[in-house]
């Protein structure tokens, strides 16, 4: 195989959304005219900001959560000394669920796929001595994330630290949730107010604060293409635009705290391509159809992350190298933050070696690659440009189609959206057994005696630690102030108030997840996901 030729083990050459790619490009290749402008200014094909890395680096991220709130703070004071600019949170599946550690459902998973927080006495304990007026942090929550943000505000008052200084983000896309990543508990309407209630509430209080981060990370991941990835991304923020609109903001009120998330897949330079057409569909979208005034509205800003289903469990130290790749097309694409996935994670949580190498593969790329060093390197390349045009025609004529259906809210209750991306994943794998989508290590170049990389455990009492904490602190809260807590949290809700002012009484009063879960599930129901 290795002296085969390459033509002759591929017959087309394709990116991810199946665009051909021609053998070389040149200035006779067709390019969208006035679409590219300067950096900084509209369309912002060529980044939101006008120095961009010059002026300022991307914020480098390592998502990071395991086992309890003491462990994980451990794991993030350790990242910040090595040079880390913001944290991001991972939380355990009953926690992203609505569920205590102590619920039956808990069993199993409690601190597993992230840090357990179910009150906020372990909010507490996850930013102890943590200095939230100079950290971002991101939570990937959903959900729940009305709730865990209230619990970060009420941290960051324990620390003496206003609101108003807070930065960073909660994921809150809830859409994307009944789409691909299935961690859902309520009905699509209830879920679409909370969301709102959450971006309508730091619009007015929490200025510096992101809240929600519009994610087609978790689409992509499942099987999305490029294409659709940009697609279902807008096609949700458009949905959450017209839910706030309705409830009487004013665009402009409220975009600006509006951010991106997205994966960087495999293909280099469909993925630099991928970021400048959806930078450049956003700002046309939020002057055309949302009629924005405020050039900080049309602004596209995205957090990344390298694309966790391009890991291999085979050969992992191979990752290191995917992932390196990854995040440079993130940057030349013009990310405001990053993360870098851990080479071992097709096996377990990262170690901390492998944490330390994702953070430094950032580090270097900053330093010492010059990929930073200068403001859009690709644009005016007849490849980039190209694919971007390409990219941002495909999107469009896919965007029209949901529009056709309603929108994403009716694409998604019709199925339309989990079929396209199951169909995607399906072709995807069947590329990877034939052969026509090689991979190294999987399929191409295999070893026999492949050498497995240590893995991270999580201890099996996690459960029973965080089970405990529970306990004293049901025990010391004050019960009666809970209780009216909840009680008026419930009133609101039935009375189509704003719930975030509600539910940081709540958290302060030590409520926990579980508990305003659950009251929300007994007024408001559970969603059931029909048969596609």
């Amino acid at each position: 195989m290795p002296d085969q030729k390459r033509d002759e083990r591929r017959e087309r050459f394709l990116t991810d959304s199946q665009i051909e790619q021609e053998p070389f490009y040149s200035s006779t290749n067709p390019r969208a005219q006035d679409s590219l402008g300067f950096p900084g200014e509209f369309p912002f094909t060529r980044g939101v900001y006008p120095s961009m890395y010059r002026g300022r680096l991307w914020t480098m991220r390592q998502y990071a959560g395991f086992g309890t709130a003491e462990e994980t703070n451990q794991r993030y004071r350790y990242l910040i000394s090595q040079g880390q600019m913001g944290l991001s949170v991972a939380f355990d599946l009953p926690t992203q669920m609505g569920y205590d550690s102590d619920h039956p459902m808990a069993e199993g998973e409690v601190g597993k796929a992230g840090v357990a927080v179910p009150s906020l006495h372990e909010m507490e304990q996850l930013f102890e001595e943590i200095p939230l007026e100079r950290i971002s942090t991101s939570m990937t929550i959903n959900a729940p994330a009305a709730i865990l943000l209230a619990m970060y505000i009420a941290t960051g008052e324990k620390q003496d630290i206003s609101q108003e200084k807070l930065s960073g983000t909660i994921q809150n896309d809830i859409l994307k949730e009944y789409i691909a990543r299935k961690t859902y508990i309520f009905p699509l309407k209830f879920s679409m107010r909370l969301v709102t209630d959450a971006i309508m509430y730091c619009a007015k209080n929490v200025p510096r604060w992101n809240a929600i981060s519009i994610s087609g990370y978790h689409m992509r991941e499942a099987g999305a293409t490029a294409v659709q990835e940009i697609t279902f991304t807008l096609a949700n923020a458009i949905a959450y635009v017209e839910a706030v609109l309705k409830r009487g903001f004013n665009v402009d009120e409220f975009a600006p705290q509006l951010s991106f998330f997205f994966s960087c897949d495999r293909h280099f330079f469909e993925e630099v391509a991928k970021f400048r057409a959806a930078r450049r569909l956003w700002a046309r979208l939020m002057r055309v159809r949302f009629n924005a005034k405020n050039p900080e509205s049309l602004k596209l800003r995205f957090h990344t992350q390298t694309g966790g289903s391009t890991l291999t469990a085979q050969q992992p130290l191979n990752n290191i190298i995917r992932t390196s790749i990854e995040a440079l097309a993130a940057v030349l694409g013009g990310t405001q933050s990053l993360h870098t996935n851990s080479y071992d994670e097709a096996l377990a949580l990262p170690t901390e070696q492998a944490v330390l190498i994702g953070l430094r593969t950032q580090q270097i790329i900053a330093e010492e690659s010059g990929a930073a060093d200068t403001i859009d390197p690709f644009g005016g390349s007849y490849y980039i440009e190209s694919l971007t045009d390409t990219l941002e025609e495909q999107a469009l004529q896919l965007m029209e189609k949901i529009d056709s259906m309603g929108g994403m809210l009716g694409a998604i209750e019709s199925g339309y959206v989990q079929r396209e991306i199951e169909d995607s994943a399906y072709r995807k794998q069947l590329e990877v057994e034939s052969g026509e989508r090689q991979i190294v290590g999987v399929n191409l170049y295999k070893e026999d005696d492949a050498r497995q990389a240590e893995i991270l455990k999580v201890a099996a009492e996690v459960r029973e630690r965080s089970i405990q904490q529970l306990k004293e602190m049901r025990s010391r809260r004050d019960r009666q102030r809970c209780e009216q807590s909840l009680d008026k949290l419930r009133g609101a809700a039935r009375a189509d108030e704003n719930l975030l002012p509600h539910l940081i009484t709540a958290v302060k009063a030590y409520a926990t997840v579980g508990e305003i879960c659950d009251l929300f599930r007994k007024e408001f129901g559970v969603y059931e996901e029909p048969g596609l």
